[in-house]
């Protein structure tokens, strides 16, 4: 199974993420969401392989969505312009996104990590 690790390095929910994979010995591509941030085909097909609204790929916590009060922006947006937006800075991108052949997993939740993950290998 190919893994697409798309993360920020210094965030430290990433960081555990990334050791999670490690431990479990999966192999993975690393991409830093910073220097190369995901496309718009790219986040129109996870978003729809995820089966998440769009609203879950945001990363709500983070300075630049609360500068650019997106919070109230989001809901008059449509969902074209909202991935276009995220295309745009891949700050405004929740993470770690894992990506593989048959899901997409936004954030880090050990629990649904080791179903997703470890399920596809058994």
């Amino acid at each position: 199974m190919s893994i697409l690790f798309v993360e920020y390095p210094k965030c430290t929910t990433c960081k555990r993420a990334k050791k999670w994979l490690q431990e479990h010995g999966k192999e993975f591509i690393d991409r830093d969401i910073k220097e190369d941030n995901p496309t718009v085909k790219e986040l129109t097909a996870w978003i729809k392989k995820s089966g998440l609204p769009v609203k879950k790929f945001f990363n709500t916590s983070g300075m630049l969505y609360k500068e650019m009060e997106l919070k109230n922006k989001l809901p008059n947006m449509k969902e074209g312009e909202q991935i276009a937006l995220l295309a745009t800075d891949g700050m405004l991108v929740k993470r770690p996104i894992v990506v593989t052949e048959d899901t997409v997993l936004v954030g880090f939740k050990e629990i649904e990590w080791n179903g997703k993950l470890n399920k596809a290998e058994g």
